[in-house]
């Protein structure tokens, strides 16, 4: 079978398997006070052009966006997301189980639109019985959104610009960021990302780690009891330097980038791959995710082979279906992918 169902089915970069092996013996301190995970820190600090950021290792995506959204809201407080949002529509309810709303405004191509955000704070703010409803606490968004689309400068800059004038934070879930950042026509850097938001975090998961995100609360705005509120989540690992070797090794000598452009190339070379053979694709994406219409007995077919994402239906006979490159897609999985399609 050929995998493109997901970027998180390979294992870890050797490069990260190498650093673990070789500092396997050393002894460190515990809960991310080691050597391994201050370095990472200074690393990131400087590719993001922030001395002044707190910032903390996570394992995975769900947990992160459930302690990060819930270390920024007040009880009373939810989170706005568009419809599509990671947090809204594949976290399994983990913002509510901490008891936030998760409070949705329409997307467009999986973004959120300043205008429209605005409307809601606006709206929102001028109601006369806003005090029973849920207040807006926190905006989220992701880079790339979960339809492999990319905010630009000046959308990023036009939502952080809404956030400041009605003072909520805004949080840019980063679980796929090295993929959009190394996408084709994108304009945005991490300094820029890093000053234009209040939190974001850098995937690993998805991108080389065996596990691993990085918490960057941007300008040292980080919750001073964000460890304890980790601690709550079960979010904080007594052995962090696994985190912190990841991402000191990560971020030594550009790999992350190198690992996200590959993922791209790839992507590009599937999408030559699907429109040669003449499919058509719901949504035009720069990124490794790509969305393609197919027959549903098509469908069926390829699914004998090829393991992908059965997104939702097209219309009644067709399907839309997720095919996703990684750090670790290589030329010969694409390869197989050309001869099955033209079977």
């Amino acid at each position: 079978m050929i995998i493109f169902d997901n970027d998180y089915s390979n294992g870890a970069h050797p490069k990260i398997l190498e650093r673990l092996n070789d500092t396997n013996g050393m002894l460190s301190l515990p809960y991310g006070d080691d050597e391994f995970c201050e370095q990472a820190k200074r690393k990131i600090m400087e590719a993001c052009d922030d001395y002044d950021a707190n910032i903390f290792f996570l394992t995975g995506g769900t947990q992160t966006n459930a302690t990060v959204i819930d270390s920024l809201l007040y009880q009373y407080e939810g989170v706005i997301a568009v419809d599509t949002g990671h947090i809204n529509v594949h976290e399994a309810g983990a913002i509510e189980f901490t008891e936030h709303k998760i409070i949705t405004i329409p997307n467009k191509g999986g973004k959120m639109e300043a205008a429209a955000l605005n409307k809601y704070l606006n709206d929102f703010m001028h109601d006369g019985n806003k005090a029973h409803g849920v207040y807006p606490g926190l905006v989220y968004i992701t880079f790339p959104t979960e339809f492999g689309t990319l905010y630009s400068a000046d959308e990023l800059d036009e939502i952080y610009g809404i956030c400041r004038r009605f003072d909520i934070p805004l949080y840019v879930d980063g679980a796929r960021l090295g993929y959009g950042l190394a996408a084709d026509g994108n304009d945005i850097t991490l300094p820029y990302l890093a000053h234009h938001c209040d939190v974001f975090y850098i995937g690993g998961t998805k991108i080389g780690a065996l596990c691993g995100e990085a918490v960057v609360f941007t300008h040292n705005n980080a919750n001073r009891h964000f460890f304890s509120i980790q601690k709550q989540h079960g979010a904080v690992m007594a052995k962090g330097r696994l985190l912190g070797i990841q991402f000191d090794t990560l971020f030594t000598d550009g790999l992350y980038m190198r690992l996200s452009r590959h993922a791209i190339d790839m992507a590009m070379r599937m999408k030559r791959i699907f429109a040669d053979k003449g499919y058509k694709f719901y949504i035009d994406s720069p990124t490794n995710q790509q969305f393609v219409i197919i027959d549903n007995d098509e469908v069926e077919r390829l699914s004998r082979d090829i393991i992908f994402t059965h997104w939702g239906q097209a219309d009644e006979n067709s399907m839309i279906c997720r095919f996703v490159t990684s750090w670790s897609t290589t030329d010969e999985e694409l390869d197989a992918l050309e001869r099955v399609l033209g079977q």
